[in-house]
C-alpha cells in the first residue's frame, strides 16, 4: 500500500491495484458472504496514535501501531496526518502478514477526531474494502473504547468513565444509545494535563509525566473545583494551576492539579451510579491509565459496594483492536456504510450512535 501526502488525490497501491481516491466515490462494495468466524481489521488514526488491529471473537490476533510523537509543543493535526500518512503502509501491513488478508470487513475510525488524520484512515480503509470485496464500517471513536472495556472486563451495563485527550464524559446505556449523564464544558481531562505540561516544559504528552511528578509532592495547593451540576470544567482549573507555579513547586501543582480535576471527576462518576442505580463502573480512555485515578474510583466503588473495572493500560490508549471489535458487533447486526456514506465526521459524538448490538 503506498499513500502520496500532501495530494488532494491520495493514491493507493493495495495488492496490485491502483485506486487513486478521486474515484472512490463512483465505485461500490460488493459485501462478502457472511462467515462461521468473521475476522475483522480495525484502523485507529484519530489524533496521536495511528494503530491497526485484526481480531475475532476469541480474541486479538494481531497489532501494529506507530505513534506521532511532537518534537516540541502539542499536536497539529497537520502534522499528525502526514505521519498518518507516511506509517499507514506498514502498520496495515504488518498485521496483514501476520494474519492474511482473509478478512470479513474493515473498520475504521469515523470520528470523532482531527479532520486530517480521519480523512487518512478512512481513505485507507475504503481502498482496502474495494480491493478485498469486503464490507466497510465507520466506527465511533468513544463508543469503541467502551465496547473494548467492556468486552475485556466482562461487564455488561456499567456506568461509563471515558476520559480521554479531547473526551471527559460520564455515560450509560439505554434504550438503544450510550445516554451522557455528565461531560465537560469544555476541554477534556488530558487536554487540560497537556495544556499545563506544556507551560511547565514537560513534553507531550504530558499525563505521564505529570503522574511521575506528583509522587514526590510535599504539600497541597487548593485549586478550583469546578462541577456543575453533572458536569465538569477544566479550563479554569489548568489556568489557575498555571498560576500557582509562581509559588508553589512544580511537583506539589502537579499533585494538586490531579486530586482536583480526578475528584471532579469521582464525584460526577458516584452521581451517575446512584442516579441510575448501578454498581458497575467502567474506566476506560487514554487518561484511564492513571494509576492514581484508578485508586480513587475504586476507594468510591469499595465505599458503595460497587465494582470497578479497567481494561488493560494497552487498551486504554487509542487502538485499532478497540475500532475492529466494535466494528466486528456492527457487522454482525448488518450495521455497514457505502463509500458515499463514509465521510469522516469529527464532532461524532457517542450519543448519536444507534446501538444496535445489546
Amino acid at each position: 500500500m503506498v499513500f502520496f501526502w500532501p495530494s488532494t488525490a491520495i493514491v493507493f497501491h493495495v495488492a496490485g491495484v491502483v485506486i487513486p481516491s478521486s474515484n472512490l466515490k463512483n465505485l461500490k462494495i460488493v459485501p462478502m458472504r457472511p462467515q462461521k468466524d468473521k475476522s475483522i481489521l480495525g484502523i485507529e488514526g484519530t489524533a496521536w496514535n495511528l494503530s491497526a488491529a485484526i481480531i475475532n471473537e476469541a480474541g486479538v490476533i494481531a497489532e501494529a501501531e506507530s505513534s506521532y510523537q511532537p518534537l516540541k509543543g502539542g499536536l497539529h493535526p497537520r502534522m499528525a496526518a502526514q505521519h498518518h500518512a507516511a506509517k499507514i503502509e506498514d502498520v496495515v501491513s504488518r498485521v496483514l502478514d501476520k494474519h492474511g488478508t482473509d478478512i470479513s470487513a474493515v473498520a475504521f475510525s469515523q470520528g470523532p477526531g482531527f479532520g486530517p488524520c480521519l480523512r487518512v484512515v478512512a481513505t485507507a480503509a475504503r481502498a482496502l474494502s474495494l480491493t478485498f470485496n469486503i464490507p466497510l464500517i465507520g466506527v465511533n471513536h468513544c463508543i469503541a473504547h467502551i465496547e473494548i472495556g467492556r468486552w475485556l472486563c466482562g461487564v455488561d451495563g456499567p456506568v461509563v468513565l471515558y476520559v480521554s485527550g479531547a473526551n471527559s464524559q460520564v455515560l450509560s446505556y439505554r434504550d438503544g444509545r450510550y445516554r451522557i449523564f455528565g461531560e465537560t464544558l469544555d476541554i477534556g481531562i488530558g487536554n487540560a494535563l497537556d495544556k499545563f505540561g506544556r507551560h511547565a516544559g514537560l513534553q507531550h504528552p504530558g499525563g505521564p509525566k505529570i503522574e511521575q511528578m506528583a509522587k514526590n509532592a510535599k504539600n497541597y495547593v487548593p485549586l478550583p473545583y469546578v462541577v456543575k451540576g453533572m458536569d465538569f470544567s477544566f479550563s479554569g482549573l489548568t489556568t489557575a494551576a498555571k498560576d500557582a507555579l509562581a509559588y508553589a513547586s512544580l511537583e506539589d501543582v502537579c499533585y494538586s492539579l490531579q486530586e482536583t480535576a480526578f475528584a471532579m471527576l469521582v464525584e460526577v462518576a458516584e452521581r451517575a451510579l446512584a442516579h441510575i442505580g448501578k454498581d458497575e463502573l467502567l474506566l476506560t480512555g487514554g487518561v484511564g491509565a492513571n494509576q492514581r485515578l484508578c485508586e480513587m474510583l475504586n476507594m468510591m466503588c469499595q465505599d458503595r459496594d460497587a465494582s470497578f473495572f479497567a481494561p488493560d493500560k494497552k487498551f486504554m490508549k487509542d487502538n485499532g483492536a478497540m475500532i475492529a471489535y466494535t466494528g466486528l458487533l456492527m457487522l454482525n447486526k448488518g450495521a455497514t456504510i457505502s463509500i458515499e456514506d463514509s465521510a469522516v465526521r469529527p464532532n461524532y459524538r457517542p450519543d448519536d450512535v444507534d446501538v444496535t448490538w445489546i
